[in-house]
C-alpha cells in the first residue's frame, strides 16, 4: 500500500521559515543553549504548456519557505519564460506520480497561445541561494528581450532614501529572530514601505516581490523603489528592469554588469545606502533635495 492510502501515514509538516538548532556558546554568557535560524530548502520549480501531460523542472533554488507562489511567478516573468503576468494560468504544488507532497515542488501552469520551449530554460544544475542567475545572463540576453526602460518622471528625495534601511527593518521578522535572511522591499516614492520579501538567497527576495506584483495585477511597477538588503547585483537591477521598477537601491556596492545594466535601461541605481550618505552610479536625475513629486499621468498601479 502507498503512503496515500496508508491509514497510519502522517503527511509530512510544510516547513516553517525558521528552525530551532542546539548551539553552545563561548566568550560572554557561555553555556548550551537553542538559537533560531533561518530554514533553507529546495524549491523546484516546473513550467508547463496547456497540453503538457508533465511539467518541465527549469529549476531548484534553495530558499527560506513562504510565499513560494511569488517565487515561482517572479522567476518565471524574470527569466522570460513567461514575459506577462497574463501568460500565467496557475501555480499549485504538485508532485510526479508516486511522490510524497512535501511542499517542496511549484508548478507554473502557462496558457497559449503559442507553447514555450521549456527545454531551452531547463537548468541542469540547482541553483544556489546565493548565486542569483550564475553565469548564464549577460547584457545581449537582457537585450534579446526587448524590455523597455521605465519612465524618468518619478523623482526620489534624498532624505527618502537615507530613511529606507531603517523603514525596512523594522518588517524584517525573520532577519530579527536569526540574523540570516536577505530582504527585497517595495517603496513608494514618499517612503512608504509597500511590502517587504525575506529569504536566504537575495535574488529569491526579489523574485518573490516581482511575484507578488504580478500576482495583484500590480505591474510594471513604475512609481516604486526597490531596496535590497545586500549588494544589488546584475541579476538584481535585471529583475527591476522585467518589473519596470526605476530604482534600486541596497546596503552594499554594485557590481560593473550591475551599473552597465543600469545605465542602459535608465534605472537610478544607489549603492552603500546608509542613513547619511549614499553613491549613485546611474540615472542621478531622478533623485531631488527635498520631498519626492510624482509625475502627474502616470496610471494607477504603474
Amino acid at each position: 500500500m502507498d503512503a496515500a492510502g496508508d491509514p497510519n501515514h502522517v503527511a509530512p509538516a510544510r516547513p516553517g521559515t525558521t528552525v530551532r538548532v542546539a548551539v553552545r556558546r563561548y566568550g560572554a554568557d557561555p553555556g548550551e543553549r537553542t538559537d533560531e535560524v533561518a530554514t533553507e530548502e529546495p524549491l523546484e520549480i516546473r513550467v508547463s504548456n496547456p497540453d503538457d501531460e508533465i511539467a518541465t523542472p527549469v529549476s531548484v533554488t534553495m530558499r527560506t519557505p513562504g510565499h513560494d507562489f511569488e517565487l515561482a511567478a517572479g522567476f518565471v516573468l524574470s527569466e522570460g519564460i513567461a514575459t506577462r503576468p497574463e501568460e500565467i494560468r496557475g501555480l499549485r504544488y504538485c508532485t510526479l506520480p508516486d511522490e510524497a507532497q512535501q511542499f517542496n515542488v511549484v508548478n507554473v501552469d502557462l496558457r497559449g497561445p503559442a507553447p514555450i520551449d521549456l527545454d531551452r530554460f531547463r537548468r541542469n544544475i540547482y541553483t544556489a541561494s546565493s548565486c542569483g542567475i550564475c553565469g548564464r545572463a549577460t547584457l545581449d540576453r537582457v537585450r534579446l528581450r526587448g524590455l523597455r526602460a521605465p519612465p524618468k518622471d518619478v523623482r526620489f528625495a534624498e532624505e527618502m532614501l537615507r530613511s529606507i534601511p531603517a523603514r525596512v527593518a523594522e518588517q524584517q521578522p525573520i532577519f530579527a529572530r536569526t540574523g540570516g535572511v536577505h530582504a527585497t522591499a517595495l517603496l513608494a516614492p514618499d517612503g512608504r514601505v509597500r511590502l517587504v520579501r525575506e529569504d536566504v538567497g537575495r535574488h529569491n527576495a526579489f523574485d518573490k516581490v516581482v511575484g507578488a506584483l504580478a500576482l495583484e495585477g500590480s505591474l510594471p511597477a513604475h512609481r516604486s523603489a526597490a531596496f535590497v538588503s545586500g549588494r544589488p547585483g546584475f541579476e538584481l537591477v535585471q529583475k527591476a528592469v522585467v518589473a519596470g521598477i526605476p530604482l534600486v537601491a541596497g546596503v552594499g556596492a554594485p557590481t560593473h554588469l550591475a551599473v552597465d545594466l543600469a545605465r542602459e535601461f535608465d534605472v537610478t541605481l544607489v549603492g552603500f545606502l546608509r542613513p547619511t550618505s549614499f553613491n549613485v552610479y546611474a540615472v542621478p536625475e531622478r533623485i531631488v533635495e527635498r520631498a519626492a513629486a510624482v509625475a502627474p499621468g502616470l496610471p494607477a498601479g504603474e
